[in-house]
């Protein structure tokens, strides 16, 4: 049998063996990266969180909201109290002026007038040097104008005689009730004691008292009562600032001079 001839370059290839492995295909190398150019990038571990602003301010971290919560509370039940104290306060202020002002078109009232009538003086010696115990009597005259209001002189008032500031005696006024139009003398006695005059205030007293012209303070504050019809007021204080001027410093003396101004404090 003749054998068969290939043409060269023709010969069959044989195929793999099955435990022949494959030969390795050429890897073409990687390509390089370029580095991120993107410098907004937070480092590692580190978050930016945006909180709407209302809620930065509304709206407590959970760890701080029952603090929060109590804190509220504690807040509204301070706040009401003092609401509730600003309207009552507010209510009587209101009733008060409306009281006053119907009390005023209705009995329309004046002020009492006051005077000095008398001036007795004893226990003043201008020619020693030791302390003095002065006696003085005095007589204001009351005056109460109106038709329909009383008024109550109750405890609590004083009266003071002074001289270049030194004050000389003092005493009170005696509690009455001086009815509607009417007037009414208050004869007080008042006293002091270890008045010590310096030689100046000596010196000047001698002199005033050979002119004739003694200057003196008078000072009074009477706590009253207005009454109308079965009615009375709280109490009101009557303040009497009066410049008395006598002839001399002794029991005889006479009022030469006198000018009184008063105010009255409501409350």
């Amino acid at each position: 049998m003749a054998d068969r001839v290939h043409p060269h370059g023709s010969l069959p290839e044989s195929p793999p063996s099955p435990t022949e492995k494959p030969p390795r295909q050429p890897q073409s190398p990687p390509k390089p990266t370029l580095p991120s150019q993107d410098k907004t990038v937070p480092p590692p571990l580190t978050y930016v969180v945006h909180v709407p602003k209302d809620q930065v301010y509304r709206i407590p971290p959970p760890e701080n909201a029952k603090l929060f919560e109590r804190y509220t509370r504690r807040v509204q039940r301070r706040g009401s109290p003092c609401c509730c104290v600003f309207l009552t306060v507010a209510t009587f202020a209101l009733l008060v002026g409306a009281a006053a002002g119907l009390f005023y078109l209705i009995l329309r009232p004046e002020p009492p007038k006051y005077a000095v009538e008398g001036v007795a003086i004893g226990g003043v010696d201008l020619n020693s040097t030791s302390a003095m115990s002065p006696e003085i009597g005095l007589a204001v005259r009351a005056v109460n104008p109106n038709d329909k209001i009383g008024i109550h002189y109750v405890g609590g008032s004083s009266v003071d005689m002074y001289y270049n500031g030194v004050r000389l005696a003092d005493g009170a006024v005696p509690a009455l009730h001086q009815s509607p139009n009417s007037y009414t003398v208050f004869n007080m006695t008042l006293k002091g004691s270890g008045v010590v005059l310096s030689s100046d205030s000596r010196r000047d007293l001698t002199a005033e008292q050979s002119r004739g012209s003694v200057p003196l303070k008078l000072t009074v504050k009477a706590p009253v009562k207005f009454k109308v019809g079965a009615v009375k007021t709280w109490k009101i204080t009557v303040k009497l600032s009066c410049d008395v001027t006598v002839d001399k410093l002794t029991a005889s003396a006479k009022v030469v001079h006198e000018d009184c101004d008063y105010r009255v404090n409501i409350f």
